[in-house]
């Protein structure tokens, strides 16, 4: 009999061990392991698999996704117990259309940060401000911007190194001239307010801390209302990670309309995203009508010089 809760903290450490953050599938895995000795079961069956993935209120695209936990771990157990079964991967078919991101204009960016620079107290104003900034510059996303520690961003030079990115994959990520300038300036205007701050935070809250995740999208939700786009796009108000996707799109137009080979220079902006696979850039192709119609500008031009 194999030790189930031994086994999933192992294969858990063994994942982890290889990058992969697991944070709510090895909670996910935790709840399978217990609804199996509750069951008073040895080992790993579809039957119980299926049971157990179906048994909370959900859309059926998530049933799939935590049965996909169960099999990922059932694939390791074999390897310890052959007895172990491995849920077909065609079971529990189901998909959940992605809800296309709000794509921000350069105006709706300069208004939240306007709005942002507005905010008390000045140190609050300009970190708020100064992550949206980059946020629209580099494509960053929010978690990446404020996991950044002083000694990540070179002002000297004018580059970031991201530290807090998905799967714990590090990259460099240049900075424009006037990019590094803003940095610069909100450094010296934290160290200026805050000369006793501790934190290796580049970005921090008024009492000095690394300012959190939960405080930042507060507070652009409220900005978000002030610079009246709550309800824009198909989610309740757009996202400060949405600003992640109009950098990306913004730049895959500018390609396009400069006669770029677009094809040749999208995995460079994958390698910039600190994209694992190309095909998560290549998503951001159907997000735009605008770059949309511009591939297919592109595509009957290329058909006429062929006919």
């Amino acid at each position: 009999m194999t030790d189930l809760r031994s086994a999933a903290h192992d294969y858990l450490t063994v994942r982890r061990q290889l990058g992969f953050e697991l944070k709510h599938p090895g909670r996910t895995l935790e709840d399978f392991v217990e609804f199996m000795q509750r069951a008073g079961a040895e080992r790993v069956t579809t039957e119980l698999a299926v049971r157990w993935a179906t048994s909370v209120q959900a859309h059926p695209h998530r049933w799939r996704r935590r049965l996909g936990v169960v099999r990922g771990f059932a694939r390791y157990l074999s390897t310890i117990d052959p007895a172990t079964e491995i849920p077909p991967e065609d079971l529990l078919p189901a998909s959940l259309p992605r809800v296309a991101p709000y794509l921000y204009s350069p105006a709706e960016i300069q208004a939240l940060m306007t709005a942002a620079r507005a905010l008390t107290p000045r140190i609050r104003a300009a970190t708020i401000e100064t992550v949206i900034g980059l946020l629209a510059v580099t494509g960053l996303r929010p978690g990446e911007a404020l996991g950044l520690d002083r000694a990540d961003v070179d002002l000297s030079d004018g580059a970031l190194h991201v530290r807090a990115a998905k799967q714990n994959k590090h990259r460099e990520v240049p900075l424009h001239d006037t990019t590094t300038i803003a940095l610069r300036e909100y450094s010296r205007l934290r160290d200026r307010h805050l000369p006793a701050a501790t934190s290796s935070a580049f970005f921090v809250s008024p009492e000095g801390a690394r300012l959190s995740a939960a405080a930042f999208h507060a507070t652009f939700v409220k900005l978000i209302g002030q610079v009246g786009l709550e309800g824009a796009g198909e989610r309740t108000r757009p996202r400060a990670h949405d600003i992640r996707h109009s950098f990306a799109v913004r730049t895959l137009i500018d390609w396009y309309q400069a006669g770029e080979n677009v094809d040749a220079k999208l995995p460079l902006l994958s390698t910039f995203l600190g994209h694992v696979d190309p095909a998560s850039t290549y998503w951001y192709l159907q997000a735009s009508p605008e770059l949309l119609a511009l591939v297919r500008d592109r595509l009957e031009h290329v058909a006429g010089e062929r006919s």
